[in-house]
């Protein structure tokens, strides 16, 4: 059996709670030099590479600079910086409810991605904790929508990561959502809602497709005042959208989403009004490590439901 090469330890400090980009050299291939290789895989343009290999920007594992005519070496590792984008801060404080020497727990805001992703880089729960816990090699568990506010688990240890991501792999962990949507007396509930959800790459809405169910949810009702009710989710599978997605199914669209049941137009930077009325409320586990009971709740509120007015007309 072949052995799986071993990854150095990046040999750059993280910026602003961001780790470096490492770019593994394929072991096959027809590059001759270091440089052929990223202007094609980058896809940055041949000045920009060349501008960073100048200014010794790009770094094998020992740390020393790569030069501009640096031998392709299959295998190699190297590490830069990308430019980080300009970023309108998400004005919502990130609140951590627990934290121990194996996990943190917080309660997420609206609009906050969990981990550095597309245009979201160091405005990121996960950037945002490591700078401000001083835990350079935080982690996260798994991960909420960005759109989505509510509790997220963190790992502190890079070697125990893999003990609580299987916890969410094998279902192993109680979450609970609540929502606010559009109240149907017709509606019978609670229901449990099986379906196939499909997202095609680059596509912001899933779909459900014909076939074997992959995504099961338990939708029940709360309570409902006028036309708007607050929902209680369970989802047992972690498809994406998930939740989204079938509540827009039974006729429910969760107020605030942007996808479902209309994709609308981009929402302009720093639109923080209107949140999508989603929060992960619960969230319970057998600690893997230590063996510790854990029950969190949310300290957050849906405004759709407190303040429905403050919320309707920002």
């Amino acid at each position: 059996m072949r052995r799986r090469k071993r990854i150095p330890s990046a040999p750059l400090p993280q910026r602003a709670g961001v780790d470096p980009v490492r770019v593994r050299l394929p072991v096959e291939g027809a590059w001759g030099t270091v440089r052929e290789h990223l202007v094609e895989r980058l896809a940055a343009g041949a000045g920009v590479i060349d501008g960073m290999l100048d200014a010794g920007l790009i770094v094998g594992a020992d740390g020393r600079a790569v030069a501009a005519d640096a031998a392709y070496v299959p295998g190699m590792f190297v590490w830069f910086h990308r430019e980080l984008p300009d970023e309108v801060p998400v004005p919502f404080d990130l609140d951590v409810v627990y934290r121990d020497e194996h996990i943190v727990v917080v309660d997420k805001p609206h609009f906050l991605a969990t981990t550095p992703r597309g245009s979201h880089v160091a405005e990121t729960a996960l950037a945002r904790l490591r700078q401000e816990l001083g835990i350079p090699a935080l982690t996260a568990a798994h991960r909420l929508d960005r759109l989505t506010a509510g509790l997220v688990l963190f790992t502190v240890r890079p070697e125990e990561r893999g003990a609580y991501q299987s916890l969410f792999r094998d279902r192993l962990v109680r979450k609970e959502y609540e929502a606010v949507a559009p109240y149907r007396e017709s509606l019978t509930l609670p229901r449990t809602v099986r379906s196939r959800i499909e997202k095609e790459r680059g596509v912001l809405a899933a779909q459900e497709v014909p076939g074997e169910p992959n995504a099961v949810t338990l939708v029940e009702l709360v309570e409902h005042r006028d036309q708007r009710a607050r929902y209680r989710l369970g989802p047992r599978t972690g498809q994406t959208h998930q939740l989204r997605v079938h509540m827009n199914a039974l006729g429910v669209p969760i107020l605030g989403d942007p996808l479902y049941p209309v994709v609308t137009g981009p929402v302009p930077a720093g639109d923080f009004r209107r949140p999508l009325q989603l929060l992960a409320r619960v969230l319970e586990f057998t600690d893997p490590v230590t063996g510790r009971s854990h029950s969190f709740v949310s300290g957050r509120t849906l405004e759709a439901w407190s303040a429905y007015e403050n919320w309707a007309t920002r």
